[in-house]
């Protein structure tokens, strides 16, 4: 499970204009409109291509419970591409993105002061440039310590230094992350 990652994935899925399809005869209709055959579903879900055939033509109704979660992913990560790149341009431009967060974060700092790692919960509304470039990395396939230093490095740019108004050279480390969470 990727925490960045998915987190990233389900800001952008915030911005879909209507819900996914519910039943599994119909997730499978749109997968097979969209891969263009049964036989490149069936190898994306891992069954048959007779099994996928048959939740076209609704003779199976209810998936079992690890198919119905690959199947409702599937169809999640192809759904409103349009919509998808278009809440995409519109936080790498102009709006940004909202993290919230709760991990510690500790610093490199100066000997004798007191930037001891601590538990933080953060919620930050990070500017465009630093929505682009988390957007990109996942894009391109970043892995999650990748995504997780540009968080870090945004959150250190916005809340510890302030936009370079305070705590110049101060190198921000974001560990133990609990929970994030970001929003358009």
């Amino acid at each position: 499970m990727s925490l960045f990652g998915d987190g990233l994935d389900r800001a952008v899925q915030g911005a879909f204009t209507r819900p996914i399809p519910k039943s599994a005869g119909a997730q499978m209709r749109y997968l097979v409109k969209q891969l263009k055959g049964t036989r490149a579903v069936a190898g994306l879900l891992g069954v048959s291509q007779r099994t996928v055939e048959r939740y076209v033509k609704d003779q199976i109704r209810r998936p079992r419970t690890d198919l119905a979660r690959r199947l409702e992913n599937a169809v999640r990560a192809r759904w409103q591409p349009r919509i998808r790149a278009q809440a995409r341009r519109q936080a790498a431009t102009s709006t940004g993105l909202v993290l919230d967060t709760r991990a510690r974060f500790g610093f490199t700092a100066a000997p004798g002061t007191t930037d001891d790692a601590r538990i933080r919960h953060l919620t930050l509304a990070l500017p465009p440039h630093h929505a682009a470039r988390l957007l990109d990395a996942q894009e391109t396939g970043a892995d999650e310590q990748q995504l997780r230093a540009l968080a870090a490095e945004a959150l250190g740019e916005v809340y510890f230094r302030d936009g370079g108004r305070r705590a110049a050279g101060l190198e921000v480390e974001f560990t133990d992350v609990e929970h994030v969470e970001f929003d358009l």
